[in-house]
């Protein structure tokens, strides 16, 4: 007896719904995601490097993976229009069509989002459901519902959405926002401006085409270069503070010094002249220098097992 076919329609069926999830995970921003959870992770570490709870740990980082994912899809689906004219975001799921621009993004976002918050709030405590809640609003209302569109300190303000999880974990580490755990958060939300300003210096045509306020003065690039290489000195001294707190060992705080220093001097020529090639370069290093300093910060959890004394 002959086997029955599969239908016809069974394998563009099976691609039609792959594809659908690679845009889902896309809709969630998953590297951002991963960095909103690194940036949790040392805030929960910096706060107690000693009494290291797995178990908290681990609901930090789904509840915080979750609520991340979710505002990026309210973010996806409130500038699909915005995303739809710039050359940087028109192949983005939605205003590409990858995927059905209705509601339903929409609602997901709000679901992950909701459950993220809620599930923090009742499994771990109330104040890190807060911090959670706080990264949200800022993130979806005041950066992309309010500011984006109206005013060049979209960026500064909305940066507090990247800092908000540092202050979650320390909230599900100890219960509270610790001095050491509040200056590693004022240096993620310092770190935001040069990092976005940056980019919208080596895009600055595609930002002004779309009516963008990107930077400081879209009628001023050379007033805007001046201000990303200020903003890249302030992650100095907000190094510093971490340090004058006493929450990392003297070895992590050179790290965080000499990052933000290297920071500095790769945006310098800014300060004279703007070019495409320092913009990129300042652009280029950002990343990696957040993702260094939150590696610095977890790896201070061995060195003050270690015996080494914090502090400056």
């Amino acid at each position: 007896m002959s086997s029955i076919p599969a239908p016809a329609s069974a394998e563009p069926l099976t691609s039609r719904s792959r594809d659908i999830a690679a845009s889902l995970v896309e809709l969630s921003k998953p590297g951002i995601t991963a960095l909103i959870c690194l940036v949790a992770v040392g805030g929960f570490l910096l706060a107690d490097p000693i009494s290291i709870d797995l178990a908290r740990l681990g609901i930090l980082l789904l509840t915080g993976a979750s609520a991340s994912a979710g505002a990026a899809m309210l973010n996806h689906y409130l500038d699909r229009d915005l995303d739809a004219e710039m050359r940087r975001t028109r192949r983005r799921p939605l205003p590409s069509a990858r995927i059905a621009p209705g509601g339903a993004v929409a609602v997901l976002g709000l679901a992950l989002l909701a459950a993220g918050i809620g599930v923090a709030s009742l499994a771990l405590n109330l104040l890190t459901g807060v911090s959670i809640l706080l990264g949200g609003l800022t993130y979806v209302l005041v950066y992309t519902v309010w500011l984006k569109r109206r005013s060049s300190w979209n960026i500064v303000i909305g940066g507090f959405a990247g800092s908000a999880p540092a202050l979650a974990g320390s909230a599900a580490a100890v219960g509270s926002w610790t001095p050491g755990v509040l200056a590693f958060a004022l240096l993620v939300f310092l770190w935001t401006p040069p990092h976005f300003w940056s980019l919208a210096l080596l895009l600055r045509n595609d930002y002004a085409r779309v009516g963008l306020p990107m930077l400081p003065r879209m009628d001023d690039v050379a007033y805007s270069g001046k201000v990303v290489v200020v903003s890249a000195a302030l992650l100095v001294p907000a190094a510093v503070l971490i340090g004058w707190t006493g929450a990392v060992t003297w070895p992590v705080l050179v790290i965080l010094v000499a990052a933000g220093l290297l920071f500095v001097a790769l945006t310098l020529p800014l300060w004279r002249t703007v070019s495409a090639r320092v913009a990129r370069r300042g652009f280029l290093y950002s990343g990696p220098y957040l993702l260094l300093i939150v590696v610095a910060v977890i790896a201070n959890v061995a060195l003050v097992r270690g015996g080494l004394p914090g502090g400056m």
